[in-house]
């Protein structure tokens, strides 16, 4: 169309188009059709390939979403080539998934391997900076979890689907301590360190990476961070109010 010539919110161009409107026609049988295709190929993928979504499901998903949705209104794109594309996409997919079971090495060049985030209630900041993660976001994972406190992880990864897993450990009568995953640790003030060795009895907890000290230290003995809290096994009900320090 020749764009000197065109009419600004012309009303016909915008909702029909240059073709007829019995075009609509075709659109709706292309759309059930290609629809009822992709249906049956992703059928074909099986439930490992719906049911996850690694970096190879994802790329499947859009080459998917691409090839189909072309032809449901291109009128140039013929519904033949789309539905070899598709196939193509979801054979290829098939074989991927075949060497994946067979070959942990695939597996690996293909999905990656999980990563520890953390170990025994402290944050493993390698793990943070190869899953491109912040601490925040770990945070938020492990209350999502029901999680309180880092004393009560054993382990958590961000699996190879992107999703992080937490590995608590059993409830007991008496948890062990840890930093504080709730608000308000994000919201206070790092204590200070005088404070802290005023109340010696009462362990403390790196704001960096959750290591706990049971003596004040200058310093945190794992990653050398100076901020500080009080380690707690219930920062939801425990009052710490007579703890915190003043912004």
């Amino acid at each position: 169309m020749d764009a000197s010539n065109l009419s600004v919110f012309d009303w016909h161009r915008l909702f029909i188009g240059d073709l007829t409107p019995w075009f609509l026609a075709e659109v709706a049988f292309r759309t059930v059709f290609m629809f009822g295709w992709l249906l049956l190929m992703i059928r074909w993928i099986g439930k490992r390939g719906a049911g996850q979504f690694s970096i190879l499901e994802l790329s499947i998903i859009v080459a998917l979403g691409s090839a189909a949705g072309d032809p449901m209104f291109y009128p140039e794109v013929p519904l033949l080539h789309a539905m070899l594309v598709i196939s193509l996409v979801v054979l290829m997919q098939r074989c991927m998934s075949y060497w994946i079971i067979r070959s942990e090495q695939v597996e690996t060049f293909l999905e990656g391997r999980p990563i520890e985030l953390v170990c025994h209630g402290v944050i493993q900041h390698d793990g943070l900076q190869q899953a491109r993660l912040s601490l925040e976001d770990v945070f938020e994972s492990l209350r999502v979890a029901g999680v309180r406190q880092l004393g009560q992880v054993s382990r958590a990864y961000m699996e190879q689907n992107g999703q992080i897993s937490v590995l608590s450990l059993a409830i007991t009568d008496h948890p062990p301590i840890g930093l504080p995953v709730v608000p308000p640790w994000d919201i206070e003030c790092p204590i200070d360190v005088d404070t802290a060795q005023a109340s010696a009895l009462t362990p403390l907890a790196c704001l960096h990476c959750g290591a706990i000290m049971l003596t004040a230290k200058t310093a945190c003995e794992t990653c050398q961070q100076t901020d500080m809290t009080w380690a707690v096994r219930d920062p939801l009900n425990e009052i710490k109010s007579d703890k915190t320090s003043t912004c």
